[in-house]
């Protein structure tokens, strides 16, 4: 049997021209690496990493990510909120769950184009999330308080800003008829929307019709006592749709009855209540010829409304246009005046301000013009 020969490693000058050249200096790839699979793998890294970013940026713009901002960040006037008011014992609720759980749902933001300051984003839906959170950090200073787990999203329009709002609610703290109609309202102050048809079908396209149009009865409650009316959320819906009965058919009825709630001033729910269904069932009766006259809306007045207020001629009220919103104390109303320009308007501090990339020296001396020429 022919006998094996052993086989020796190639010598790195085999293929040289000349056998005392020196062995080439290694590149810079690793030992077996082809310069294609170089190439290759940094193309796949970086076609990767441009996915990653464009799945991140759609998530984001699309509301899908969470993110933390500071408390200072958001601006809670935003939007008109369409809660009035806050039971004091829910909060109180929130708030220790906060403190045990740590927030669980995030609040719903927009990002302020052009904002300068601190207020970066505005808050759309989470008034109450938010305000606990504030409270509990002016309570205790603990960091884990001063940031607020939020959806950044992008509506298109103002009108799907109201709309999450009030669907939030919705679902979360059924609102009552009153604050329902008075959202409308104050979305159509703003300019959200055209009309107040449009406003009640933007707003609540997904209620029954007959509850829309009981809404859409508040809305004359709405227009003629929001200002003096202390526990609105209250009314029930009978004596609602009473008045706003009442007051279509007889416009003057709400200047009088606004006037007789300023002069007494009630004190709890049961005090406004009372008083409204009182006036409504004189005013029924005055309406009605005696052998029809039935009252629904009767109650017993309280101590301090006992004595009667004698109603002001109606030629000396103000009568109450049903285009024009009426402002609650303190309520700061904010709306698009121009592209560029949002103007803010306190009643009560007889005050206006106009904010945005619009608000120019240009637009000053305009504006300073215009009020000489009024």
């Amino acid at each position: 049997m022919a006998k094996r020969k052993r086989l020796t490693p190639a010598q790195p000058t085999y293929l040289s021209a000349s056998d005392a050249a020196p062995a080439p200096a290694p590149g810079p790839l690793s030992v077996g690496a082809a310069p294609i699979a170089q190439v290759a793998s940094d193309t796949s890294a970086a076609a990767a990493l441009q996915e990653l970013s464009g799945v991140l940026e759609n998530a984001r713009a699309r509301g899908l990510m969470i993110e933390e901002l500071p408390l200072d960040a958001i601006d809670e006037t935003y939007l008109v909120r369409d809660r009035i008011v806050q039971d004091e014992e829910d909060m109180q609720a929130l708030m220790e769950s906060l403190r045990a759980r740590g927030q669980q749902t995030p609040i719903e933001v927009a990002r302020i184009e052009g904002a300068r300051g601190v207020l970066s984003h505005g808050l759309i839906s989470g008034w109450r999330r938010l305000t606990a959170l504030r409270r509990l950090y002016e309570e205790t200073s603990e960091p884990e308080f001063a940031r607020i787990k939020a959806l950044v999203v992008r509506p298109e329009t103002a009108a799907d800003a109201y709309l999450a709002m009030v669907e939030e609610n919705e679902i979360r703290v059924n609102l009552s008829h009153y604050e329902r109609a008075r959202i409308a309202m104050r979305a159509l102050a703003e300019g959200v929307y055209p009309d107040q048809r449009k406003a009640l079908l933007g707003l609540f396209m997904n209620v029954p019709r007959a509850k829309r149009s009981k809404i859409s009865s508040f809305v004359t409650v709405v227009q003629a006592l929001d200002a003096v009316l202390r526990y609105p959320t209250a009314i029930p819906e009978k004596l609602g749709l009473g008045l706003a009965r009442a007051i279509e058919e007889d416009p003057e009825f709400g200047a009088r009855l606004a006037e007789v709630l300023r002069q007494h001033r009630p004190q709890s729910v049961s005090e406004e209540l009372a008083l409204l269904s009182h006036e409504l069932a004189a005013q029924v009766a005055a309406l009605t010829p005696p052998a029809e006259s039935v009252s629904n809306f009767a109650a017993p007045l309280p101590s301090s409304a006992a004595e009667p207020v004698a109603s002001p001629a109606p030629s000396a009220l103000p009568r109450i246009r049903k285009t024009e919103p009426v402002t609650a104390p303190g309520e700061r109303i904010t709306l698009q005046a121009a592209p560029g320009v949002r103007l803010g308007y306190t009643a009560d501090a007889q005050k206006i301000e106009l904010t945005g990339d619009g608000v120019t020296a240009e637009l000053m001396a305009e504006l300073k013009a215009w009020l000489a020429t009024r």
